[in-house]
Formats: structure tokens, C-alpha cells, sequence
């Protein structure tokens, strides 16, 4: 109530000054007209009186001067008119003029004397009166002059009633500003603030349900960003705190960012981490008028991200967006994320034909087919292979120069586009310790041999201290190619290659996600029902199965197609009640394999569709765009199981990813046993893709699971994501690389 009334007074003195200055300014301006105007009509009648005045000499003639004045004085309405001769001869229209002729007598000599007319106002008995004395000068007449006498109080009257007119808006003014205010204050400040304190109060207690509301106005969403940050960092820091507390009483060995942050900070010792990768991160890119931060669609981006948030560090990437330019500063770096930056990424600008030649060239035609032996004939070109050496060692300069000033860095080096990276770097750097990890599969040593490169890629990976696969099974097919086409020793023993008075490690380091106990209990994905979600899309089914996919001809798409009709041949009472959604992100549609791949994925989802085509149902969405992991994660959740079909595949995190979203415990994944996720998640549903038939079984025994199988084999499936997290492979490879002597 006292603000309200402060907000009030202060209104009404604020309309109250600026109202009288507005009036004083209009009654000045309001004076003057009306004080020319009166000098103007009094002027006008004194030309009109002079020109009809003649010279009267005889004492006779002043009754005739005395009755023409009157009779103007009395057409123009005057107070009077006298006429002076001199100071003891005065014609005046009427006996009221004399009190007014004390005042005027010495401005008729002024007037006289300066041969000029004047005219003034002068207070007589409390009334204003206006005169105008004008002398008359004529030959062999003596000096004469004709006072004019008008009432000015009207003028007063007049700047009274502005006063009074002016008081009367500015109260109403006032009343009306005052209260537009108070409504303003309540419903657009007093609002936003209580909804501020609610906010806060949210941050406080936890309720990330309240916090997730929109802000109700434009100018608070900065704050309400602000403010939903802090909720999260306070509710992590509780979560983790009580994870700590959970992790002693249980004197259990879970990894979780704060631990491995704390065990980084005693491995480096100072010592500056770099993390080298063609797919950057963060990628910026136009929309409209606006840039436009998105995570592009990777497995590496999804296992390395944590990493670097919970540690620091330097990330090195190709810069691929079409605003990336625009968004880096000094050395084309730029802090990342970009709401809470944690690390920086900096990034590195291919031409056009390095791109062509090292990324769709070598590196996605050559390489990426023959590591996955999935039917694709490899390419290799020596142009590409060129481009693939400059690519390489214009990374190695880039990492060079960032570790100039540090004798022993941590070099960890992303996958098969940098193969020759390791010895680059060992060249110049000798005491670094570079680590690769090899993100894909490795073949048999058969099948590698057919590279006409292959001793210069394996001496390139030889030069790091440690070679990382996802499985042993890959170390081991690495080492025997080594074996058949170099000159070094294998050991078997520790796992190791001595070559040229140097040994590399080759080490399996199985992958995973950002999952930890906080997560495990952490009930943030909502579940809904699928017909809910399908609704969304005009489809009307009560079961739903969800894959996630890059569409890549490595990930045997096409044959979980062919397992979901199969399936609902084989089960006709599913038809209509079940749609399979398929959510795929178009990727290296440049090159011909890819593009057919697309095609091929879409025309076949029709055909499929055209089969058990029914109103208000589809045997198979398919949804290909990018998506992100907060679109992803409600068909994660809510979808009565997940198909992982991979052909041939280094781990595939969209398996762990879809039991991170299984909060409740349930639901199912059907698991391609040529997937490296399958060594370890022995509670999923493990196929051959390839078996059409087996694989539609998987798919019935996936909907009609019991609940309580469900619950069992998710609960061993999240356990061992639990325990064997990002953070635990981080902690694992980094430990292994700061204990390998150089």
C-alpha cells in the first residue's frame, strides 16, 4: 500500500510539474497575443479617429471634438477618449477618464516630446486599464496628442480561466496516469516479479517442472536463462553431492565429472589436454536473418563432449557451418557451449577440394568402407590420398602451435580421419603423449590389405603411445595386420608393437555415454503413451518401435525394414496397432552411396507403408531431418522397444542412449550382435540383422515381454552403463596414456 502511494505522489508531482510549465508556457504565449491583439484594435482605432480628425482652434469647437470622440468611444466600446491640448486643456468623452489621465500625463510628454506613439497598461483603482497616447503634430499648431483607453481585465480573466481549465486536466491527468501505472506496475512488473520469486523459489527446492516455463515476458527471458542456469548448477551440485554420499556409504567406484575432473587435475598436472577431430562439436549456422548453434549428429561428439566439459581443454576440428567465420574470435577459436562455455573449439578452414579429396574422398570412400566390410566397395584414389597427407598435416601443425609452449601434452586424437596424425605430431613433439582412438571397426588383416596405403596408415597410427578400439576383438585384427605388414615386433602378451625403438599400446576402451547414479534416478523423461506421440503425426497405433540412425548403409536400415513387415505378415492382429519410427539423419548425401542409401530407405519405407496401407496408419515413420537429443529422447522413452541393426559397428551409443531414457525400467532393445554395444549389454535382445525371419521374432517378443522380464533387463543393462560411463572410459584411457613411459 506505501508504494502504491508513493507510485502515486510521485506521479501526480511529476504531471503536476510538467503541467504548470506547459501553462506558464501558454499563458506567455497566450499574454502576448492577447496583448497584440488589444494594440492592434487600439491602433486601428486611432487611425481611423485621426483621419477624420481636423484642427479646432476655437474654444467652441471642443464641444464638437468632445461629441466625436464619444461617439467613437462608445462605437469600439472604449473606457474613453481624451484629447490634450496642454496640461490645463484636456477634452475627455466622459468624467470617468480623469483618474486614468493622473497616470498618463507624464508618457503624453514622452510621447510629445519623442514624436512617437505609446502604448502600455496601467493599473488604476485595482483595474487594468490599457492606453495608447498618440501625438498630433500639424503646421502652426501647437503640440497635441489623443489618449485612447481600453479595459484589459478581460485579460486577467481570460489567463484565470487557463489556470483554472489547466488545473482541471492536470488532476484528471494525473488520476488517469496514475492509475494506467498501478495496472502497468501489477500486471506487467509486480507480475514478472512474482513470477521472478516463484523462479527462484523453483531453483531452490528443485522443481525443474516450474523452472522449465516460459517467461512471460521477452525483456525477462535473459533473466529467466540466468536463472534457470544457476537452478541447474545448484541441482547438480545437490545431486552430486548426494551421489557422493550414496558412492561412499555403498563404497562404490562410479565415475562421475567432478571425479574425473579431480583425477585429470593429477594426471596433466598443468599440462594442457587437446582433443583433435574432424566433426566439431558446436557448428553455427544462418537461419534467417539469425546464427543458429545446433550439436551435429555423431556418436564421437555424444562421448567426447563430457569429457571436455568436465576437464577443459582444447578442442581442434574442421569448421564446417556457413556462420562459423563469423562466430570465432582471435585464432579462430570460440568458447563452447555457448550458454555455459567450458572449453574452447578451434577450428581449422578445409577448401573445397580438401574437403572433396580428404573427408568424401579417402577418408568416407576409402577408409569407412573397408573398415566396415558392409558391402560397399572401397575407392582409393591417389588424389584423394594426397589431400588426405595435407589434411593430416595441417592438423599437426595446428596442434604444434597450440602446444608450443608445453613439453608434455595430452594429444588425443578422433577416429580414421587422422591416421598419419600420431606420427606428425611424435615428430616434432617427441615427449608428447598422443593417444588415438579408433571410433569404427577394424577388419581382418585380408581385408585392410587390399588399401594401397596400408604400411604408411599403420606406421601413422604407430606413433602414438596408445591405440584405443572399442573391443578386443578389433585390437586383436589390428595387431595381426601390423604382424603381416610391417617389420616390428608384436606382443601378445601386453598388447603392444615394437617398432623402430618405439612401443605403441593397442588397448580395447569400450565407449559410452554421460550416465551416472543422478541419472539413473533421475526421473526428468516423462513418458507417454505412443498412441500420444504417433497422434502427433496423424497415426493412430497403440505400440510403438523406435531406431535412430544416421542413414548410413553400415547401419542395416533397410533390413529392419524388412523385419518390420515381415513381422506384421507373419502377426496381422499387429496391424494397424503398430508403427515402426524410424528416425534418420540425412549424412554425406554428396557422395552417390549415400544419396542411393537415402532413396533407397525412403522408397522402401513406402512400398512397406503402400502394403498395410490402412486410414490413419502407417507400418513405418519415417522422420529424416537432424534431430536433437531433447526431440529424440520422448520417443526414447515412451517407444515399446529400440532396434539397433548396425551391419557392422564399433560400439553404437543410440543403444545406451535409449536405456539412459528408460527411467521406469522398461521397455526393450533388440541389439545387432555386430554391434560392439552387444559384448557388454547381455540383457538386450541380440539378433543377426541379417536373419529376416529371427528378426521379426525379436520384434513380437520385444511387444509381448512381460514386465517384470522387462524390468530385469533393463535394470542389468542400466547398471552396466552406470558403472562403465564416459567419464569411466575417459578415466581409463587417460590413466592408461600418462602411465606409458616414452
Amino acid at each position: 500500500m506505501r508504494l502504491n502511494f508513493a507510485l502515486i505522489a510521485s506521479i501526480v508531482f511529476a504531471v503536476g510539474l510538467v503541467s504548470l510549465a506547459f501553462t506558464l508556457y501558454q499563458i506567455s504565449n497566450e499574454r502576448d497575443k492577447l496583448n497584440s491583439e488589444l494594440e492592434s484594435r487600439t491602433v486601428r482605432i486611432a487611425e481611423e479617429f485621426c483621419i477624420n480628425y481636423y484642427s479646432y482652434t476655437q474654444d467652441s469647437a471642443r464641444e464638437q471634438i468632445r461629441y466625436f470622440a464619444d461617439s467613437i468611444s462608445n462605437q469600439y466600446q472604449l473606457s474613453g477618449i481624451a484629447v490634450y491640448f496642454n496640461p490645463d486643456s484636456i477634452v475627455a468623452t466622459n468624467p470617468s477618464v480623469f483618474p486614468y489621465l493622473e497616470n498618463s500625463l507624464d508618457y503624453i510628454a514622452q510621447s510629445i516630446i519623442a514624436d512617437t506613439s505609446i502604448g502600455n497598461i496601467v493599473s488604476v483603482s485595482g483595474k487594468e486599464i490599457y492606453q495608447y497616447i498618440k501625438p498630433l503634430k500639424q503646421f502652426n499648431i501647437p503640440d497635441r496628442a489623443i489618449i485612447f483607453y481600453s479595459d484589459a481585465g478581460y485579460i486577467d480573466n481570460i489567463i484565470n480561466g487557463i489556470w483554472f481549465r489547466n488545473f482541471i486536466r492536470w488532476f484528471v491527468q494525473a488520476l488517469f496516469v496514475s492509475f494506467i501505472t498501478v495496472l502497468i506496475i501489477r500486471w506487467g512488473i509486480f507480475s514478472p516479479i512474482n513470477k521472478i520469486v516463484g523462479w527462484i523459489k523453483a531453483a531452490r527446492i528443485g522443481n525443474v517442472e516450474e523452472l522449465s516455463r516460459k517467461p512471460p515476458a521477452k525483456f525477462l527471458a535473459p533473466l529467466h536463462q540466468e536463472i534457470v542456469h544457476i537452478a541447474k548448477a545448484m541441482f547438480e551440485a545437490k545431486a552430486i553431492a548426494e551421489e557422493e554420499a550414496r558412492l561412499r556409504s555403498s563404497a562404490e567406484a562410479i565415475w562421475t565429472p567432478e571425479r574425473l575432473k579431480i583425477e585429470m587435475e593429477n594426471l596433466l598436472q598443468g599440462k594442457k589436454m587437446i582433443v583433435v577431430s574432424n566433426r566439431e562439436p558446436y557448428m553455427h549456422i544462418h537461419d534467417g536473418k539469425n546464427i543458429k548453434c545446433i550439436v551435429p549428429a555423431s556418436g564421437m561428439i555424444t562421448a567426447m563432449e563430457p569429457i571436455l566439459k568436465a576437464c577443459g581443454g582444447l578442442w581442434i576440428a574442421s569448421g564446417t557451418g556457413d556462420a562459423d567465420k563469423e562466430t570465432v574470435g582471435k585464432n579462430d577459436k570460440v568458447q563452447v557451449p555457448p550458454d555455459e562455455p567450458k572449453y574452447t573449439l578451434k577450428r581449422l578452414w578445409l577448401a573445397k577440394e580438401e574437403e572433396d579429396h580428404f573427408y568424401y574422398g579417402f577418408s568416407n570412400e576409402g577408409l569407412w568402407p573397408l573398415c566396415h566390410i558392409a558391402h560397399t566397395r572401397p575407392t582409393f584414389r591417389k588424389e584423394d590420398w594426397h589431400y588426405y597427407k595435407k589434411v593430416n598435416d595441417d592438423f599437426a601443425k595446428a596442434v604444434i602451435e597450440e602446444t608450443a609452449d608445453e613439453e608434455q601434452p595430452f594429444i588425443l586424437i578422433q577416429d580414421y580421419h587422422f591416421a598419419l596424425l600420431p606420427e606428425l605430431i611424435k615428430k616434432e613433439k617427441p615427449n608428447a603423449k598422443v593417444a588415438i582412438f579408433w571410433h569404427i571397426p577394424w577388419p581382418n588383416p585380408e581385408s585392410f590389405g587390399i588399401c594401397p596405403w596400408q604400411r604408411e596408415i599403420l606406421k601413422g597410427m604407430l606413433g602414438a603411445d596408445l591405440i584405443g578400439f572399442h573391443t578386443q576383438y578389433h585390437c586383436n585384427h589390428f595387431l595381426e595386420t601390423v604382424n603381416n605388414a610391417l617389420e616390428s615386433r608384436v606382443s601378445w602378451e601386453n598388447f603392444s608393437v615394437r617398432m623402430e625403438g618405439s612401443t605403441t599400446y593397442v588397448k580395447p576402451f569400450p565407449i559410452s555415454i554421460a550416465f551416472t547414479l543422478k541419472d539413473y534416478d533421475n526421473d526428468n523423461f516423462s513418458k507417454v503413451d505412443p498412441s500420444q506421440l504417433l497422434g502427433e503425426h496423424g497415426i493412430s497405433a497403440r505400440y510403438m518401435g523406435v531406431g535412430v540412425d544416421r542413414i548410413d548403409y553400415t547401419k542395416g536400415i533397410i533390413e529392419r525394414f524388412l523385419a518390420v513387415e515381415r513381422f506384421l505378415e507373419k502377426n496381422p492382429e499387429y496391424q494397424g496397432e503398430f508403427t515402426f519410427v524410424q528416425i534418420g539423419a540425412p549424412s554425406r548425401t554428396l557422395l552417390k552411396s549415400y544419396s542411393d542409401m537415402v532413396s533407397t530407405v525412403e522408397k522402401e519405407a513406402e512400398r512397406i507403408n503402400w502394403k498395410f496401407k490402412a486410414k490413419n496408419r502407417k507400418a513405418i515413420l519415417l522422420l529424416k531431418r537432424h534431430h536433437s537429443h531433447e526431440e529424440i529422447t520422448p520417443f526414447y522413452a515412451s517407444a515399446n522397444f529400440c532396434m539397433v541393426t548396425s551391419l557392422h559397428d564399433g560400439m553404437n551409443l543410440v543403444a545406451k542412449e535409449f536405456l539412459a531414457a528408460r527411467n521406469q525400467n522398461d521397455g526393450v532393445l533388440i541389439l545387432s550382435r555386430f554391434a560392439g554395444a552387444s559384448r557388454e549389454l547381455h540383457g538386450a535382445i541380440i539378433i543377426n540383422p541379417y536373419d529376416i525371419e529371427k528378426s521379426a521374432d525379436a520384434i513380437k517378443q520385444a511387444l509381448e515381454m512381460s514386465a517384470e522380464e522387462q524390468e530385469q533387463r533393463m535394470k542389468q543393462m542400466r547398471q552396466v552403463i552406470v558403472k562403465h560411463n564416459i567419464y569411466s572410459w575417459a578415466a581409463d584411457l587417460l590413466k592408461t596414456m600418462a602411465t606409458i613411459q616414452n
